[in-house]
This record gives C-alpha cells, structure tokens and sequence, in this order.
C-alpha cells in the first residue's frame, strides 16, 4: 500500500474509502466496451461480438460458462454469435461482468477475511436470486441480473479488507462480539458500510443504475424498495440459513424487515422448500467463482 492509505487508516472517512475504491483493480477495456454497448439501444450485437471475440481470454471464459451445467443447454456453444442466440445480449454481458469482477478479486487479504468462505456466499446469494426470480416470474432475460446482484452484492467488503484490514479486523470481531450485523459494525468503525461502498464500485465498473440499487439495498432499501431488491436481501439471510459459505456476519441470522415478509413470507424453510434443490443449483454455479 501507498502512502496515501498510511495515512486513509489513521483517519478513515468518506474521502479517504472514495480513494480506496478508485484503487480497486479496473476491469479489462473490452470489459467496459461490453458494458458500455449493452447499455447502449441503439447499439449494433455485431459490435458486441466483435469485442469478445478480439479479447481471447474472455471468449473462452464466456463460453466456459455458457457450456457449464449451470445453463444445461441442449447442445454446445461454440461462437458468441451463438451464445447470443441462445441466452440473449443482456446475459452475455452479465456473464462477462462476472467473469471481469472475479478475476480481479484479490484472493488473499492481511485481515483474516475467508476469501474462500465469502465467495461461496457470494455464489449461493446470487444463485438464490436467481432461482427466486423465477419463482416469481420475472422475465427470463432479466433473472441473470439478480444473479449478478447476488453475486457483487458484498464486494464493498473487500474494498475494506484489502485496503484497512487492520480497521476491518475489529469490525468482524466487533460484530461477534456484540452479536451484531458485520454493516452495523463497519458503521461504528469506518462511519460507513460495504452497502454503501458497492455503490462506490459499481460507479467506477459503470454498472446499470438498477444493479447497483439492488446491491446497496441489501440490508436496508430506503424508498428504493422494489422486487429486485428485496429479492437480494432475502436471498442474502437465506443463504446464511443455509450456511453457505461465510459472509463475516453468518454468525447471525437477521429478522427480516416487515416489507419483505409481507412479501414473501417470513417462514424461510417454507420458502426454500418451494425453491427446490437449492444446493444442486449452487453446485451448478461454482463455475462462476473458480479461478
């Protein structure tokens, strides 16, 4: 770390995680090319196929994923003009942000911070979403982006233990030990939480304004209260239920707020009984998060 986070963790504030946040790694230029077309309608497809094909190791990682048991398509997809056809334009871009976001997360951290515990969450949050998005009968080209929402939704986590790990540090032992939700005790020591970091994130990876309001309300939705977010919140305190992975705060199973479970309910096993195979369908995806 630079001088400038020396000085970030003996005065933690607003500005000084702002930076900490333009430090995070930047996504491959085809990356935000990918992006910046998708967000675009009046956009060519063809420019968008163009764009993966010229950037070899995102290609292959595209068609990994979309030839991977978690799509379970009839045959083999062998081009993105393929793939287009198949999944759409708006889930080929979903599968490239994952793939960019993933492969830039620092895998290690000076924190104590199970990487491995908070991917797993992360892939089963993301995979709940996905499945309750069905469920509820959101349009099909639209259920990946609550599977991407799952699956960044925790990312102002890493900003915090890569950057102040000491500072983090005491915020995963604070929340133990008072028994409090880990976004509380981030509160009392960095006067912000990871919630409100993601939104920091997803401004400098350009993500669409919808996703970002998804992930930043995960834990409290304000007046930006709609099915997509409070979709992430319950899928988040379901993956907890169902102990995948550790998101440094599964220690505690949070009452969900009163607008979700007038909602969806507030017997989480009823609910995921109605899912199905929850954990096959987390296997599935562990494409998602391998290396």
């Amino acid at each position: 770390m630079g001088d400038d986070f020396e000085i970030a963790i003996m005065n933690v504030n607003g500005q000084a995680i702002e930076k900490m946040v333009q430090k995070m790694p930047a996504f491959p230029r085809s990356v935000h090319r990918v992006l910046e077309l998708t967000s675009d309608m009046n956009s060519n497809p063809r420019e968008l196929i163009d764009v993966i094909e010229h950037d070899p190791v995102l290609l292959l990682k595209i068609l990994k994923l979309v030839n991977s048991p978690y799509f379970g398509l009839a045959e083999k997809i062998t081009s993105v003009n393929h793939a287009v056809v198949y999944i759409g334009l708006n889930t080929i871009k979903n599968l490239a942000l994952s793939a960019a976001a993933v492969g830039i997360l620092p895998r290690t951290n000076k924190a104590g911070f199970d990487m491995n515990g908070f991917l797993l969450h992360s892939l089963s949050t993301a995979t709940i979403a996905r499945m309750f998005a069905k469920k509820m009968k959101v349009p099909g080209k639209d259920t990946f982006d609550y599977f991407m929402s799952g699956l960044l939704h925790d990312f102002g986590k890493i900003v915090f233990a890569h950057f102040l790990p000491d500072e983090f540090r005491k915020a995963l032992n604070l929340a133990k030990e008072k028994g409090i939700p880990l976004f509380e005790a981030e509160q009392e020591i960095f006067g912000m939480d990871h919630s409100q970091v993601i939104t920091l994130l997803g401004e400098k990876w350009l993500l669409a304004p919808g996703l970002v309001d998804s992930m930043e309300g995960h834990h409290y939705c304000g007046d930006k209260c709609t099915l997509f977010t409070h979709t992430i919140a319950v899928s988040n305190q379901l993956s907890k239920e169902l102990k995948m992975g550790d998101s440094g705060s599964s220690h505690l199973i949070e009452t969900l707020p009163d607008d979700i479970t007038q909602r969806f309910g507030n017997d989480v096993d009823a609910i995921v009984g109605e899912l199905g195979d929850v954990k096959d369908e987390i296997d599935k995806a562990a494409v998602f998060i391998a290396p």
